[in-house]
């Protein structure tokens, strides 16, 4: 059994400011906001479950979580302490103490050392900012990416390599696996250190069973139970979800969205998908699909799309539908670098074929801020390097489509994360999940 650390995430009020990057600053900043600590109805009573589950405040197990806190709060300030001064301090009982901080070292969260305290022996305790390590992997229809965070959110290894097309589950999972252990190897960690891994597929995830559903971009992972797989090949704790789901989750723990409550983050790649952050958590519905924005029906008349439906939003703006029209007529198949190169060229059957894709994503999108009236929509991707070649057409299919002031007020945005959302998306969804950490950050650090 792994062992856990229960500090809590917190909710960050729409005033919160940005946190500083140096992480005794950083975690200052969440637990001491308006001179209070505030809890998060994030974590989840499943630690396999990917769903939001408000916590019971009236638990032994919130009790636990609060008294963790009240400890981590006081080393902040404090700095390094004995278990007695600890317990002075907070005004928990020195076995408490002794029975939290004893979690808390298990969990990585603080190192303990000997030391003497008026002549006589103790035991000093001190936070440890990179001694628990979260893993994000992101695996596409051509790539995976893995990434180790610490629990300061900062990035400590990452690396992505290219898949074939149409790779089974097993390559994907052992490909993922190999890059880690190499991460953790140049990075002179042990896999002791790693709390967990968070995995984005491509693709609805049922997570009551942690099963690929039918409609994934990847055909062969559909009906493999992804979830044991990868346990069984990373030997640590995994948490699977869909890869649009960990790209909102990054906006606002990595990005500079750490405030907004209400945000949509729209992954435009081979397939598009929809994650959603309602009232500052994640949000999954029922069985965990959600956003699936690119089922979507654009067209009646359009092309059968691979869920069996006619005119998806997926057969007329993914890139995959992007580069079988771009490359008719080519001397060679053409790729998402090329289309980013020739519109950066002015081809204009390049930007003509963007232009169109962008404005039924922003027709798509329009019925999402109809209907949820978000403070943010980000759009990110493998065409994210684009900015406002694709965002502009959006734009202009959101504002055409949309209610006139919701229109008017959504804030549009492309992602800056590039490719590296997903990744860092399931790094930050380990801490949540494990308690470690908070929804916050100054930005990407390397």
């Amino acid at each position: 059994m792994w062992p856990k650390v229960c500090l809590q995430a917190a909710i960050l009020e729409k005033t919160f400011m940005k946190a500083p990057a140096n992480f005794v600053s950083a975690m200052r900043s969440i637990l001491d906001f308006n001179g209070k600590v505030m809890h998060s109805t994030y974590m989840s009573a499943d630690p396999r479950s990917t769903k939001s589950l408000p916590r019971n405040p009236g638990s032994q197990s919130a009790l636990r979580q609060s008294n963790q806190q009240r400890i981590v709060e006081t080393l902040l300030n404090a700095g390094p302490l004995t278990q007695a001064e600890l317990s002075r301090h907070t005004g928990l009982s020195t076995a408490t103490v002794s029975n939290l901080v004893k979690i808390m070292s298990d969990g990585g969260l603080v190192s303990t050392a000997p030391t003497t305290s008026s002549g006589r022996r103790a035991t000093s305790v001190r936070l440890n900012s990179n001694g628990a390590v979260a893993v994000g992997i992101d695996v596409g229809r051509t790539h995976v990416r893995v990434a180790i965070a610490s629990l300061g959110y900062r990035v400590i290894a990452e690396r992505s390599i290219k898949l074939p097309l149409g790779h089974l589950a097993v390559e994907g999972v052992k490909a993922a696996a190999d890059l880690l252990q190499g991460l953790l190897h140049d990075a002179g960690l042990p896999a002791s250190a790693v709390v967990g891994a968070g995995v984005g597929i491509p693709g609805p995830i049922d997570s009551r069973t942690g099963t690929v559903i039918q409609g994934a971009i990847l055909p062969e992972w559909v009906g493999i139970n992804i979830l044991e797989m990868l346990e069984d090949a990373l030997k640590v704790p995994v948490y699977v979800d869909n890869y649009a789901n960990l790209g909102a989750l990054a906006q606002v723990t990595w990005g500079v969205h750490s405030a907004v409550e209400d945000l949509v983050f729209v992954k435009i790649g081979s397939g598009i998908g929809a994650g959603l952050i309602l009232g500052g958590s994640p949000y999954y519905g029922n069985i965990g699909v959600t956003g699936e924005i690119g089922h979507a029906t654009i067209s009646e008349q359009g092309l059968i799309c691979r869920c069996g439906n006619r005119g998806c939003l997926e057969t007329v703006a993914s890139t995959a539908i992007m580069i079988e029209l771009l490359s008719r007529g080519a001397p060679a198949p053409i790729t998402t670098e090329d289309i980013i190169r020739l519109a950066r060229e002015k081809d204009s059957a390049t930007l003509r074929v963007i232009d169109d894709a962008g404005q039924a994503v922003g027709r798509a999108i329009a019925n999402v801020a109809n209907l949820l009236n978000p403070e943010v929509i980000v759009v990110g991707g493998s065409l994210a390097e684009l900015g406002e070649v694709l965002l502009e057409p959006i734009r202009r299919g959101l504002i055409r489509h949309a209610v006139p002031v919701v229109g008017e007020t959504t804030h549009l945005v492309m992602s800056s994360m590039g490719n590296r959302a997903e990744a860092l998306g399931g790094a930050a969804l380990v801490f949540q999940h494990q308690g470690i950490g908070a929804t916050v950050s100054s930005g990407i650090a390397v």
